[in-house]
């Protein structure tokens, strides 16, 4: 399994409150869930970067 399914297994387990809280910092933006799974989504260069440091933190294994 991929990181970006794993990312969207975790996000579909969130209350919908929750996804309004911040995750993670990139490029000293603080993003939400929302907005990180837009850019995981999208395949883009912050949502690569978005998932190594979930990885880092120990939110995505």
């Amino acid at each position: 399994m991929n990181l970006q399914t794993k990312f969207l297994q975790i996000y579909a387990n969130l209350p919908l409150n929750q996804r309004a809280e911040i995750v993670v910092v990139v490029d000293n933006e603080p993003l939400t869930w929302n907005a990180a799974r837009i850019e995981i989504e999208n395949n883009t260069d912050k949502g690569q970067e978005i998932l190594e440091k979930l990885v880092t933190l120990g939110i995505i294994k």
